[in-house]
């Protein structure tokens, strides 16, 4: 059975020297490896209860050009559950975005400022726009060229009693030198999401390679600002992380190509904790024939469903 280390909470961490396998041919120290292990997973937590994460999403509502009236009253054409007025205003949807007017006496405010018209700018612009009503909040999103309203609550019960996340044991021979290979020029990769008809389409620099247990594999990257970002499937998505795959991200590589895959740091997209995000799912050329049983795992208690 392959030995794996576990995350010692009796001892002092003792600086493991191994052989090396980092870049640049540097020494590898396994009690610092743990420890940034460790930090990341705290970071992970405190991202996904921000106020801006992924805990509070309780509805997304996908829009056609017309006129929708929206509140908590059934008789809305967009039901907003939580704490909301029975009758809030109205969303107006052209093809050139979505607008907002809202009825009078009903506080809603952009910014801690009254508004009763506004045109709410999509969270692919720089001017994304946030609009509050008590504990709720709501944000347009576009995905290639379709809008929709993304309903937040801020004190919803399902964030404060969340966690703590499953993982499996930190093994350090999950975390490994990769290699860029990459494309005569960047391509446009075309990767499915979990919305029906809905796709992602992120440039790809090139493929990335790696070794593990002595056999060599690939995943094609994806360009995410300063870094490389990678949507994976493995075995494991059959019986314990998520089904449509994980997530993971490396730094962009240098000129000599070389990057690390750390695999303890991969994690569950955010459709794995609710039913109102539009992630990515693995691609089949990114599902690797094997078990990579590091990183976060999948708990179904973990997922917050609305009921309409």
């Amino acid at each position: 059975m392959k030995k794996r280390l576990t995350v010692w909470l009796t001892a002092p961490l003792i600086a493991v020297i191994l052989a090396s396998c980092g870049q640049s041919g540097a020494t590898f120290d396994a009690s610092a490896h743990v420890q940034e292990v460790l930090e990341w997973r705290a970071w992970r937590m405190q991202q996904l209860k921000d106020p801006s994460g992924y805990l509070n999403q309780i509805g997304l509502y996908w829009l056609e050009v017309g006129t929708y009236s929206f509140g908590s009253a059934k008789t809305n054409d967009l039901v907003f559950d939580g704490d909301a007025a029975p009758e809030i205003g109205t969303f107006t949807v052209t093809a050139e975005g979505v607008s907002m007017a809202v009825l009078p006496g009903v506080d809603v405010q952009s910014d801690g400022l009254d508004v009763e018209d506004i045109v709410i700018a999509a969270d692919t612009t720089e001017q994304g726009v946030t609009i509050t009503y008590g504990s709720l909040a709501w944000s347009v999103v576009e995905r290639v060229g379709k809008y929709g309203v993304r309903l937040r609550d801020f004190e919803h019960p399902f964030v404060e009693g969340f966690g703590p996340l499953p993982y499996f044991d930190i093994d350090p021979s999950l975390r490994v030198e990769a290699m860029l290979h990459r494309y005569a020029e960047p391509q446009i990769a075309n990767v499915g999401t979990v919305i029906e008809g809905l796709g992602y389409h992120p440039e790809s620099p090139g493929l990335v390679s790696f070794e593990i247990g002595g056999q060599r594999y690939e995943l094609e990257a994806y360009t995410s600002g300063d870094k490389l970002f990678y949507v994976f499937g493995d075995r494991t998505n059959r019986d314990a992380t998520y089904g449509a795959g994980r997530f993971l991200y490396s730094t962009t590589p240098g000129e000599d190509g070389k990057t690390i895959l750390d695999f303890n740091k991969s994690y569950s997209p955010p459709c794995a904790f609710n039913d109102f995000s539009t992630c990515p799912v693995a691609s089949p050329r990114n599902r690797l024939p094997i078990r990579i049983e590091a990183g976060e795992r999948f708990d179904l208690k973990f997922h917050y469903a609305s009921d309409h």
